[in-house]
């Protein structure tokens, strides 16, 4: 695969610095790292974005995540390798993304299952974290960016940046 432009974020003076600004504004709303790995992993899957989906899924192995939660987070409602906080940020997740899918996009019940694992600013921070990475999923899937081995190296950086 070929990228059909020079990645937006990389060629728009400041475009990676503001979206990464706001990407990690949510690391400081108190939401575990691995829940905020896991629910742009699954974001990602959903939107198709190779590169993120490469990151997020390296992330989370480096973060020590079992493989059966790597293996099944697209499949997680039918399996037990998640915890009841997850799946409320997992479903809030999924329904921030699937906006134009249903006339109550993010239902109530969706919200407050949410809101009993999540304080209001832990829940401020996952709905960043939902709409930043849905931001680089759709730089990347509209211009075709591929992901390759040289996401590794990003993903050391990431790791290596204190949150």
């Amino acid at each position: 695969m070929q990228a059909r432009i020079d990645n937006p974020a990389l060629s728009v003076a400041g475009a990676l610095d503001g979206l990464r600004g706001f990407a990690m504004s949510a690391r400081t709303g108190d939401v575990p790292d691995e829940t905020l790995a896991l629910v742009e992993l699954r974001v990602s899957q959903i939107n198709g974005c190779s590169v993120c989906a490469d990151i997020h899924s390296r992330e989370l192995a480096h973060m020590g995540t079992s493989s059966e939660r790597l293996n099944t987070l697209a499949v997680w409602r039918e399996t037990p390798y998640f915890s009841e906080s997850e799946r409320a940020a997992l479903a809030l997740a999924e329904a921030a993304t699937r906006l134009a899918d249903n006339p109550d996009p993010v239902p109530d019940a969706i919200w407050d299952e949410a809101a009993r694992h999540y304080t209001a600013p832990q829940l401020a921070a996952l709905v960043v974290s939902i709409a930043a990475i849905n931001a680089f999923n759709r730089l990347n899937v509209a211009t075709r960016q591929p992901t390759g081995p040289w996401i590794e190296q990003i993903v050391e950086q990431s790791m290596a940046q204190p949150a």
